[in-house]
């Protein structure tokens, strides 16, 4: 019998899943050293040698059913696997596996179970079985109401995807809010939204431009409060100048269509992730030495 304690040690020593780690104690008879062999064997514990590669590529999908949406990002260190369908399976399997759950996290998201284990153990396998770092980046998990509806929109496959979440309307006002939002990349839902500290450098930022430029004081406050406005119009979705009809912003097409703006996520995959510049050199090497 193998104890719950080693199969959790052997994890921690190799990096590799519960069902792997239990799977290589029973073979080598609880046999720790012989475990973590029998693991870099099979090629499993070289997963844990991939955790320090950046994984920038990858795709993120959109799952619902009814009034439950999923939101996901996974990222790979390469374009070339992302188009992988062994990655597109993984990716729709994850996504599906969170949907039909209870988790309500990230963290949560992590430990559900799948017919091949739970979701962190798939990442590991899939980790070691194509290669290179596989990563479950995030993702948001979305309850609406009986009197909303959701849009989605995936832009390049799955490059970036966009939920968004309108009171009322229909399903195709809402896509076409999610399609503004994956092409002119709003930082923001609403004004309210934005941090005080960030409109207060803004103005700090307009302000000086204005006395660099020698207007008196009366008119820089006027021209700071029009920029600030000119600001909403740049970073938050509902101020945005609707691209199908300029003669609108987001909100009162939204309006215009008897619904209201709830909520807007948006995955642009590998945002926010610093990529490594190596020669390719280093990259044969990197690949070499596994």
């Amino acid at each position: 019998m193998i104890s719950a304690s080693l199969v959790k040690e052997l994890r921690e020593k190799s990096g590799a899943g519960m069902m792997d780690c239990k799977k290589a104690l029973a073979e080598t008879n609880g046999d720790m050293e012989k475990a973590i062999d029998y693991l870099k064997e099979k090629g499993i514990a070289k997963a844990t040698k991939k955790e320090s590669r950046i994984a920038a590529e990858g795709l993120a999908n959109i799952y619902t059913n009814g009034n439950k949406a999923v939101i996901i990002e996974i990222n790979s260190e390469t374009d070339f696997v992302s188009k992988n369908k062994e990655f597109i399976n993984l990716l729709d399997k994850i996504g599906n596996a969170i949907l039909n759950s209870d988790a309500k996290t990230y963290e949560e998201a992590l430990e559900v179970c799948t017919e091949d284990g739970k979701v962190s153990d798939l990442i590991v396998a899939a980790t070691a079985k194509i290669g290179e770092k596989i990563s479950f980046r995030r993702c948001e998990i979305i309850i609406k109401n009986d009197d909303e509806c959701f849009g989605n929109y995936l832009h390049l496959g799955g490059k970036i995807a966009v939920l968004t979440v309108l009171k009322g309307g229909n399903e195709e006002v809402a896509k076409d809010v999610a399609m503004q939002a994956a092409a002119m990349r709003p930082e923001y839902l609403v004004p309210t939204d934005i941090p005080d500290d960030v409109i207060e450098r803004e103005r700090e930022i307009f302000k000086n431009n204005a006395m660099n430029e020698g207007k008196p004081e009366e008119i820089a406050v006027k021209m700071i409060e029009g920029r600030i406005k000119k600001f909403y119009k740049e970073v938050c979705l509902s101020e945005q100048e609707f691209i199908k009809d300029s003669s609108l912003n987001v909100s009162q097409y939204i309006a215009k269509n008897n619904g209201e703006l709830k909520l807007m996520v948006r995955y642009e995959v590998g945002e926010g992730i610093e990529k490594r510049n190596e020669d390719f050199a280093s990259e044969v090497m990197n690949q070499i030495n596994g």
